[in-house]
């Protein structure tokens, strides 16, 4: 029998990206320090894509939980059970509250101007940098920054925090001229063809998977659910809650 040539072929590129997920290898994350990079335009007309999630939710669930509510419409335990928690109005519940309610989070397709040849990948990054985008978007003086002939790069400087408990800066400044997305129009069109789907990178899980994400955080050893109500699911909880 003859050796399939695409498993081999996959298997080297596994071995050369030291075996992580094509999922791992389609995000992009800034280094310390300056880096050049281009935010490629998506065929819907929006690189800018907004999302919910809850985190805090235990090991089961590092990345976060799509918002069913905010997401999609539909309800979300999650949502309810952290309502409840601060209309309850202890400092305990109010500060449990706060690290289940939803939170914001955009992507958008990136080139890696030192690092091209990885291809478009995805940068995950928080609210003022999404009004900084829209911002300049809206600039006369800029527009479409996404334009393929006439966009603009931008040089993003991440610096790390120098304490415990601070955040990551991110900062972001436009180039002064306009540049192609790249040098023909081959190229152009194979990094359009080549923008990942952000829409499949993260689950979308139905209401009854969210709550038995929750129910498995708040009782982790099928003991209470909160030590200080003392009952057996998320219904009972937010029954109790609300008394």
């Amino acid at each position: 029998m003859a050796l399939d040539m695409a498993k081999m072929k996959s298997k080297l590129q596994d071995l050369e990206s030291g075996g992580k997920s094509k999922q791992d290898n389609v995000w992009w994350r800034p280094q310390e320090g300056d880096q050049d990079i281009r935010i490629v335009p998506t065929e819907d007309g929006d690189p800018f894509k907004v999302y919910h999630f809850h985190y805090n939710l235990g090991e089961g669930a590092r990345g976060g939980v799509l918002c069913p509510k905010r997401q999609f419409g539909e309800n979300c335990p999650i949502c309810d059970f952290a309502s409840k928690l601060w209309q309850e109005g202890t400092d305990d519940s109010k500060k449990m509250a706060k690290s289940l309610f939803v939170r914001q989070r955009f992507f958008s397709p990136v080139i890696d101007r030192d690092n091209e040849e990885a291809g478009v990948r995805i940068w995950g990054y928080g609210k003022t940098i999404y009004e900084t985008l829209l911002g300049l978007v809206l600039n006369p003086d800029y527009g479409d920054i996404t334009d393929v002939d006439a966009g603009v790069d931008f040089t993003l400087t991440y610096t790390l925090p120098k304490s415990k408990g601070a955040f990551p800066q991110t900062n972001l400044v436009p180039k002064r001229k306009s540049s192609a997305l790249a040098k023909n129009k081959g190229s152009i069109k194979e990094i359009l063809e080549s923008v990942p789907e952000i829409s499949t990178l993260f689950q979308r899980k139905s209401t009854a998977d969210v709550k038995a994400i929750l129910e498995s955080f708040l009782n982790p050893s099928d003991g209470p659910l909160v030590e200080d109500v003392g009952v057996s699911s998320v219904d009972e909880a937010i029954k109790e809650l609300s008394a």
